[in-house]
């Protein structure tokens, strides 16, 4: 049993949950994200969780994201920090939590031929891969917000949420 190619749709939503995971690990150890990837890229990918269920990741759109999230970091940062409520201060965020919605604003900033509203729901489902709490709720609301800001022509007037 073996990963499985996947469709499209699948090989990137695996690739949005290897990159999470890769972003996670740069934040933690300080270590040059061009190693992470290469890591990621050689041991990873593939090559672990062999249930014969897991899809193959898009590798090109793996390194796409952690390389956008790395370089634009201080940018997405202030983004989010802005999209936070009053009451919570960007540092007070979990490491996943962080890397997810820096993946999730970099997607929003960047790929404007997937609709924000997919992107959303991408990272909704990859926090819910990690959290069983309220934390898939924090990422759908911060990205929403950001996405309104970021995309005010998907949404029409009084359109309330995703």
């Amino acid at each position: 049993m073996g990963k499985t190619p996947g469709r499209p749709t699948e090989k990137r939503s695996a690739a949005r949950l290897a990159a999470i995971q890769a972003l996670y690990q740069i934040d933690q150890s300080g270590v040059d994200p061009i190693i992470v990837v290469q890591e990621f890229v050689q041991f990873r990918l593939g090559h672990s969780f062999d249930t014969g269920h897991d899809v193959l990741p898009d590798e090109d759109f793996f390194q796409e994201i952690v390389g956008g999230v790395c370089s634009d970091r201080a940018e997405i940062d202030q983004i989010i920090s802005r999209s936070l409520a009053k009451n919570w201060k960007f540092e007070r965020l979990q490491a996943i939590l962080r890397a997810t919605l820096r993946a999730g604003v970099f997607e929003i900033n960047l790929k404007r031929l997937v609709p924000a509203r997919v992107i959303i729901s991408e990272y909704v489902d990859v926090a819910y891969a990690f959290y069983g709490g309220q934390e898939p709720g924090m990422v759908n609301g911060i990205l929403d917000c950001v996405a309104r800001l970021m995309r005010p022509d998907e949404f029409s007037c009084g359109d309330t949420g995703t």
